[in-house]
């Protein structure tokens, strides 16, 4: 398998339109406390949200199935999928770079700082509450003391979140009255 740690390559050319770049640190809704309706994926995730009918797509499902979801993701973020889907599907660079144009048109983008962690970054600086991500580093307690004072954020394998997601108790706190139900159409 190619190495997806994570780890920026390119980093160096990160963009710096505020514009749409969503919230930052610092002008976010409340940096003390993320969005629980902002959901980050890493780039195996949504690689296997594409390539694999199992728990990524499941995961993802939920936030495509609600308007009031957003998935949250960098730049970077986005060209590292690319290029994981492309390795995985021995450089089928149309169907990866098809992934990235339509996960660019649902995401939320954020900018992000020049070396760090795509995914760390996404969550940070989209203020999201949900990282997603098969990397057990991550979701380490070592981590969580180490990510704690400076992100507030619940790293997660999909399949917990898939497990765990109630959609009608987060709708109830983000947008108040009784849960509708999914709003959109699931993707083919």
């Amino acid at each position: 398998m190619p190495d997806v740690d994570g780890r920026g390559r390119g980093d160096d050319d990160a963009e710096t339109d505020d514009e749409d770049a969503g919230p930052q640190p610092g002008n976010g809704p409340d940096d003390d406390h993320p969005d629980p309706a902002r959901v980050v994926a890493d780039p195996r995730v949504l690689a296997a949200d594409l390539l694999v009918d199992g728990d990524a797509r499941a995961a993802l499902a939920h936030v495509r199935q609600h308007s009031w979801i957003d998935l949250v993701a960098s730049d970077q973020l986005l060209e590292q999928t690319e290029m994981l889907v492309s390795d995985l599907t021995d450089a089928d660079s149309e169907l990866a770079a098809a992934h990235r144009d339509r996960l660019a048109a649902e995401r939320v983008r954020v900018d992000q700082p020049a070396g760090d962690h795509p995914a760390l970054a996404s969550a940070y600086r989209g203020n999201a509450a949900h990282l997603l991500s098969y990397d057990e580093r991550l979701a380490s307690a070592k981590a969580g003391l180490t990510l704690q004072p400076r992100v507030s954020v619940s790293v997660r394998p999909p399949d917990a979140f898939a497990r765990l997601f109630d959609p009608e108790s987060l709708y109830e706190a983000v947008e108040g009255g009784e849960y509708p139900g999914p709003d959109r159409t699931q993707r083919s």
